[in-house]
């Protein structure tokens, strides 16, 4: 999905994947959905979901030639590729999108033409949620355990959203995790991130949880406010796996003061061609984790199974039809 920043250094050498790979594997899920479920009506944007999951990473291949010529966001590759409509570039050069305008209390409803997104903190500790291109980027705003953010944003909206923790006062100071680089463009490994494209092709939106660059929160992302069957749960459930914390081998743990605060990504972990995929292990067709020594993208896997795992997982792009509204959870299922 549309990433507008720089990489870590450990994961500045992923590979740029062609966008009619997420392209295709997006728009046959999203066809697959729809015939195979139905349209549905919810009945707000905090909805309890059926639980009908879909395999992604399964989905069937579409033809490139019905795809149209623009390019979609990549989210995990190592230069930007051109982007449609409101998608957020890599390059520091990009055109911004639509601010939002930040909401005082939880609506509901967002004003026509405008699209709600609700940010909640179901873990138990403090989070400093940041939405890029919105008002709440980049200083973010804090979230005490239970508390909630709702912004409206445009149709057009593309960005990313993640938390940060361990922040010394505010989230413009220094976080632990999720803290912005020296320019304050993103976040650095680890960090768990929501990506998301809006009115990218046909009417709909893409959409994913991404760990390519490791974990330092479980998030899961429901959707409404569409005729797309959601395919996680409201519990943050998927195909009948529930989202958990990462459980993380001790070479992977990112550390400060003392204490564990998260997961590293493998190539961050362990460098070298075959985690970060360059040289010879460049590429989709060489860049496959059941080759490597250890599959370290099962770690995120198990911890959420919806969720990019490195850099070409790109069954795990979703696809949402028509204005949706996004509900990002910081938290595991039970939570």
């Amino acid at each position: 999905m549309a990433r507008g920043r720089r990489r870590h250094r450990a994961s500045a050498q992923r590979p740029d994947r062609r966008w009619w790979y997420v392209a295709a594997a997006a728009l046959a899920t999203a066809a697959t959905v729809l015939i195979t479920y139905g349209a549905w009506t919810p009945a707000g944007t905090n909805s309890t979901r059926a639980t009908a999951h879909q395999d992604t990473a399964a989905r069937p291949s579409a033809s490139r030639s019905a795809l149209p010529s623009p390019s979609l966001p990549s989210s995990h590759s190592a230069s930007a590729s051109p982007t449609p409509k409101a998608a957020v570039s890599k390059k520091s050069t990009r055109k911004p999108t639509p601010k939002a305008d930040e909401a005082t209390h939880q609506p509901s409803t967002a004003p026509a033409g405008k699209r709600l997104i609700t940010v909640v903190n179901r873990t138990p500790r403090t989070v400093w949620a940041i939405v890029t291109n919105t008002s709440i980027y980049p200083k973010g705003r804090e979230l005490a355990p239970g508390q909630s953010l709702s912004v409206t944003v445009a149709n057009n909206w593309g960005g990313r959203i993640w938390g940060r923790t361990g922040c010394t006062s505010t989230a413009a100071g220094h976080c632990a995790t999720g803290d912005c680089t020296s320019v304050c463009d993103g976040p650095n490994p680890p960090t768990t991130l929501g990506e998301f494209t809006f009115d990218a092709y046909a009417g709909m939106d893409f959409y994913d949880v991404s760990m390519v660059d490791g974990s330092n929160l479980p998030m899961y992302i429901n959707i409404s406010h569409t005729t797309t069957v959601d395919p996680v749960s409201s519990t943050g459930c998927y195909k009948g796996v529930c989202t958990s914390d990462v459980d993380c081998p001790t070479a992977m743990r990112a550390v400060s003061g003392g204490q564990v605060v998260g997961c590293k990504p493998p190539c961050a972990a362990f460098g070298g061609d075959t985690y970060c995929c360059r040289g010879a292990w460049a590429g989709r067709e060489n860049c496959v984790p059941a080759k490597w020594p250890v599959d370290y993208t099962q770690v995120f896997k198990r911890a959420a199974p919806y969720a990019y795992s490195y850099a070409f997982d790109d069954g795990a792009t979703m696809p949402c039809k028509g204005a949706c509204y996004y509900r990002i959870t910081f938290g595991t299922t039970g939570s």
